[in-house]
């Protein structure tokens, strides 16, 4: 059982590559982005290539799509073994993975390296920018929660609706939330407009950006359905923006000319980190550095956010308090 459990969380990470994932995910990627290039120098001799690929193919049971190649062996700093890069290509997404190989070539072993003096949730945050990002909640709070957003992702909606208002509410001031951009414009064609929308309006007013979030999430339809050019829909989110920028009183002339020049560098600035942490589909979210894939279910929700609180030693809201309605979860009895 415990190596089926292993060969399972192996295969996931594989399946990754494949770009199978919950949420929306991107179709398709330009050359330089939503992929890691394959490791270069030298590749192993055919005859040890061939075996190293039939071995790794069977074992994660890899479909025929997936092109592996192999890189030469090199010395590594295990005794007996030494090191090997092989690649695995579906042809929109490269990955590289580390291998070791006995000398005497009998065996082969897949190698995760952890770097035991690093915590690794506080690594990933250190990597997430949030410099002039719009927030909700207390500033001050231990907890910060990064949501890598789509706003026409229909799983991003699902998920916004369960953060925003129950687990706002729920949680109170313990959790900060902070959303950034990560529109899948392949398959989104809208999605990047609405991003700079958004943050036009968080230059003015953070309640604005808030609003127009929540509004957009609940109502993507509205905008899907304006038209099927690309102007109608983005003609349709603008209205939705200046209607949320005239609720709450910002400079209007500065609103659209902001929403008119469509400058999405910052946008794209936040796509590419996304990239570095990982992210290939959305939502993604970072609970004080912890991963989460996908609109998950509300109790898995509270669960990490109740362990990131006990972990930064605030106390856990009474669920029950909060949801007096709810019903335990039902079990599976023999």
């Amino acid at each position: 059982m415990y190596r089926r459990f292993l060969v399972i969380l192996l295969r996931r990470a594989f399946l990754v590559l494949l770009l199978i994932c919950l949420g929306c995910s991107a179709q398709s990627a330009p050359p330089d982005s939503h992929a890691n290039s394959p490791a270069a120098g030298p590749t192993a001799p055919p005859e040890l290539a061939h075996a190293v690929e039939r071995q790794v193919r069977a074992y994660y049971s890899l479909p025929g799509e997936v092109k592996i190649s192999v890189s030469a062996p090199r010395a590594s700093d295990v005794p007996t073994y030494d090191a090997m890069t092989v690649t695995f290509d579906n042809g929109s997404k490269k990955q590289n993975f580390e291998f070791l190989i006995s000398k005497d070539r009998k065996m082969l072993m897949r190698v995760t390296r952890m770097d035991m003096t690093r915590d690794p949730y506080a690594e990933t945050m250190k990597k997430i920018s949030v410099a002039s990002r719009p927030t909700r909640g207390n500033k001050d709070a231990k907890v910060v929660v990064v949501n890598f957003d789509d706003f026409e992702c229909p799983f991003c909606s699902r998920m916004h609706q369960t953060l925003f208002p129950t687990l706002f509410k729920e949680y109170g001031d313990r959790v900060l939330f902070i959303y950034k951009d990560y529109p899948l414009e392949e398959i989104h064609p809208w999605a990047v407009h609405a991003a700079v929308d958004a943050n036009c309006l968080a230059a003015q007013n953070v309640d604005a950006y808030w609003d127009f979030a929540d509004y957009v999430h609940a109502n993507q339809h509205e905008i899907s359905s304006a038209g099927k050019a690309k102007e109608q829909q983005y003609g349709a989110v603008d209205k939705i923006a200046t209607l949320q920028g005239e609720k709450h009183s910002v400079d209007t002339a500065k609103l659209q000319a902001c929403m008119k020049a469509q400058d999405d560098k910052a946008v794209r600035a936040s796509m590419n980190e996304g990239d570095g942490l990982g992210v290939n589909a959305t939502p993604t979210l970072f609970v004080n550095g912890q991963k989460l894939d996908g609109a998950v279910p509300i109790e898995e929700m509270r669960a990490t956010l109740d362990h990131a609180l006990e972990e930064a030693g605030v106390p856990v809201p009474d669920h029950k308090a909060a949801n007096p309605e709810s019903k335990p979860a039902e079990k599976a009895t023999k």
